[in-house]
């Protein structure tokens, strides 16, 4: 008699270990769902950039016309350079061009440290 509790509670001890392993394997395929589908956007975003950037139309386009920001005009700036309108146009398509997440795509709308710096 004392043989079939010990196994009862045996078995209850691996029903335990048994579910916090599914609790733990739930986590890592929820995890590993977020980062494929915000890899999956970032991917979209990357193959409209370099569809643009294939584009000759869209070559002459940048070079022509002043790089803007969400729609807005970036500020006047005595020596802007090319290297600011690239960063600029990287922002406007949905990037991170401050030091801290640089090259993540933006999931959620403006970034502070990012404008700080187009401000400079």
């Amino acid at each position: 008699m004392k043989d079939i509790f010990a196994r009862v509670n045996e078995l209850e001890s691996h029903l335990g270990t048994v579910h916090a392993d599914f609790g733990s394997l739930k986590q890592t395929i929820k995890e590993l769902l977020e980062e494929n589908q915000r890899l999956r956007i970032e991917n979209q975003q990357l193959r409209k950039v370099l569809k643009r950037e294939n584009e000759p139309a869209a070559l002459s386009e940048t070079a022509e016309q002043p790089a803007a920001v969400e729609g807005k005009p970036l500020p006047a700036a005595i020596g802007v350079g090319e290297g600011y309108d690239n960063l600029a146009r990287l922002y406007h398509e949905g990037f991170h061009i401050c030091n801290v997440y640089y090259g993540h795509l933006r999931m959620e709308g403006d970034c502070l440290f990012c404008l700080s710096f187009l401000s400079k």
